[in-house]
């Protein structure tokens, strides 16, 4: 069975969203070299650093934080679709994915993946289009993902595939690299930080292969 660790390393320098965002900064309190008792340290980092979970309340105050997510949602099977395109994803290309009728949940696999290579934020990602989300949505899924830091196009007005997906109570899962993953059917977990009150928070998402029926 192989296992894939598709969440991206928190660094500094890593990307962040519109450049302009702090990245995670990890500060040393205690040292063993210097005498203390353990090595210790205080983590500092946006909650939408890195691979990141978004919850309705994201974009739609009194919806769901992240502590009241389904475990349901964020664990079992999931479809990695490879979107080779240059343009944003449409209903079109949801349709030409054949998606079986029980895909609940769904990574888009683009060429995203490259920006992971510069720390420089990259504008022009490849997002999914608001009627691609609706058609996700009228299919029953519980959670869509994407290979960079958000399902839709860089500043598009309005969020829409944000306010489409959230207002049905779809998990978002932004910042994945799947560069390593062949398309297919995988089983997922993924884990956010279970940190109260959040809209949005950190997570470490691991695929593995399904074992045979």
């Amino acid at each position: 069975m192989t296992i894939y660790d598709i969440s991206v390393p928190l660094r500094p320098g890593i990307p962040t969203y519109g450049g302009d965002e702090p990245g995670p900064e990890l500060t040393y309190t205690g040292l063993l070299s210097r005498g203390d008792s353990s090595n210790l340290s205080t983590l500092s980092l946006g909650s939408h650093t890195g691979t990141h979970v978004d919850a309705p309340h994201h974009f739609i105050d009194g919806r769901a934080t992240v502590d009241a997510l389904s475990p349901e949602a964020l664990l079992g099977s999931v479809h990695v679709v490879e979107h080779l395109g240059s343009s944003h994803i449409t209903a079109a290309d949801i349709a030409a994915a054949a998606l079986p009728a029980d895909a609940r949940r769904v990574l888009f696999k683009t060429s995203n993946g490259a920006a992971w290579e510069r720390d420089q934020f990259h504008e022009r990602f490849i997002g999914v289009e608001p009627d691609a989300a609706q058609v996700l949505v009228d299919l029953g899924a519980v959670l869509v993902g994407i290979d960079y830091l958000s399902i839709e196009r860089f500043h598009a007005p309005g969020h829409p595939v944000h306010m489409i997906l959230l207002s049905a109570g779809v998990v978002i899962v932004e910042g994945l690299d799947l560069r390593a993953v062949p398309p297919g059917r995988y089983s997922m977990c993924c884990g956010p930080l279970n940190v109260v009150g959040a809209e949005g928070a950190p997570a470490r998402v691991f695929l593995w292969d399904e074992l045979p029926a």
